[in-house]
């Protein structure tokens, strides 16, 4: 059965990204609906995968993690506006038997993402 799953490693840090918010919605036309809603762990993943069973189905869907509240957090002094203050990630699901891992990769002022395994 597929399921979607992510984490977050601090680049700047070279550490796991914890305690960032991390929503998930799904995309229809111009439509979001929030489908799960998470914080990372100690481990920069999050404790549950974000999708998976019923709900898990293709799709278009939208992954947004607070990387500028993480930073704050952290005592970086980030300019205001920041940069990065949410990253946004658009992506599709097709094969709904399919693992889906989707880690991000952060600096305040860069990001790198992949499907991973």
């Amino acid at each position: 059965m597929g399921r979607l799953t992510t984490h977050v490693l601090d680049a700047a840090h070279g550490c796991p990204g914890s305690s960032i918010k991390v929503e998930l919605y799904r995309v229809e036309g111009a439509q979001l609906t929030l489908v799960a809603s998470a914080l990372t762990n100690e481990d920069g993943r999050c404790d549950a995968p974000l999708l998976q069973g019923d709900d898990y189905r293709s799709g278009v869907y939208q992954v947004q993690f607070s990387a500028g509240d993480y930073y704050r957090a952290r005592g970086v002094k980030l300019p205001e506006p920041a940069f990065l203050d949410v990253v946004v990630l658009r992506f599709g699901i097709s094969a709904e038997q399919d693992h889906y891992h989707v880690p991000l990769l952060i600096s305040p002022y860069s990001y790198s993402t992949y499907r991973g395994s």
